[in-house]
């Protein structure tokens, strides 16, 4: 952890999408709001609650700050499909 209390996720940017496709080993391809296509799995915590990801779906993303091509589905939206 940071000394903020935050650790590493405090600087991952948060955005929004809409899932385009599932692919094998929990993979989704997502289309963000601005229009770009990222490669994104289901984070623990979701994983665990077995939260259900199907296409269609609005959901919250972090993306990677090495790789933005890449993210990490942390919610879905309440705004539903």
């Amino acid at each position: 952890m940071d000394s903020d209390g935050e650790g590493s996720a405090g600087r991952r940017a948060q955005v929004s999408g809409v899932v385009m496709e599932t692919l094998p080993r929990a993979l989704y391809k997502v289309r963000l709001d601005e229009g770009s296509l990222v490669l994104a799995h289901i984070a623990d915590r979701m994983d665990r609650n077995f939260v259900r990801i199907l296409v269609g779906d609005r959901v919250r993303l972090e993306l990677s700050p090495s790789d933005v091509g890449r993210g990490r589905i942390v919610g879905k939206d309440s705004s539903g499909r």
